[in-house]
């Protein structure tokens, strides 16, 4: 909680310092939430997570967005391996993506820090992940495609989330304006491990946008996931069926 309240005040600063310096062409997000799961692909990572993170998006002279994120999220009874159930987690992850609109195509290519931090481990293990994505808006939906290919995975002591197989992600989501200062938005995934031939999990979230300043929403939400996986070699063969709520507060500039 010690580092969640010090990162809130750094939040705080770059919001003032963001709010100050932004120019035409760059926009900012800080956002900060609490989950009663750490729901991840459709791996139940741990409980109670309390997460905060800063983004910022570039727009290169019309040509293509460049953009940049920093997330830390904190769980209890971590479940990244079964060996420390009970141990308290942190995660600290990193992203840059360049994004390109050919018109009918939205095109998307970046990569994925993660560092764990166990509170029973010396060693903070890692994971890396390139990925490549295409989207495409038919105006009464939005979908996505990607692409995940790890450079490096994490094992310690079995339950591997980052592994350096591939990962796809099919993805369809909707937003619906009710109002001003109302949204709902729809969102629903799969999973599939393309070096194992399988299905990994089905995810799907809801989420209701209030936006109760000019720059301020605040998005409570609900997920649920159903396990899918039937190959014995992967953390999703043992995936339980998840039902997940949560809260989250973003403030734009």
């Amino acid at each position: 909680m010690q580092n969640y309240c010090k990162t809130i005040g750094a939040l705080a600063a770059a919001s003032a310092l963001v709010a100050g310096n932004a120019k035409a062409g760059v926009d900012y997000e800080l956002h900060t939430g609490y989950s009663s799961e750490y729901l991840y692909r459709g791996l139940n990572l741990g409980q109670d997570l309390i997460e905060v993170g800063a983004d910022m998006k570039i727009d290169v002279n019309n040509l293509f967005n460049i953009n940049l994120g920093a997330w830390y999220g904190t769980t209890s009874s971590n479940q990244l391996d079964l060996q420390y159930a009970q141990a308290n987690m942190s995660e600290l992850r990193l992203n840059i993506e360049v994004a390109k609109d050919f018109g009918p195509i939205t095109g998307k290519v970046g990569y994925i820090f993660r560092q764990y931090d166990l509170d029973v481990l010396s060693v903070k293990p890692t994971t890396g992940e390139i990925y490549f994505a295409l989207g495409h808006d038919f105006g009464f939906m939005e979908m996505d495609l990607t692409y995940y290919w790890g450079v490096h995975g994490i094992d310690v002591g079995g339950a591997t989330p980052g592994t350096t197989d591939g990962y796809t992600e099919f993805a369809l989501s909707r937003k619906f304006d009710l109002n001003r200062c109302l949204a709902l938005n729809v969102r629903t995934d799969v999973g599939y491990l393309v070096e194992d031939r399988t299905w990994t999990a089905w995810t799907s979230k809801v989420s209701l946008d209030w936006a109760f300043a000019e720059h301020a929403k605040v998005s409570p939400f609900i997920a649920a996931s159903v396990g899918l996986g039937e190959a014995a070699n992967t953390v999703w063969f043992s995936t339980t069926n998840q039902l997940v709520g949560g809260c989250m507060l973003s403030v734009n500039f």
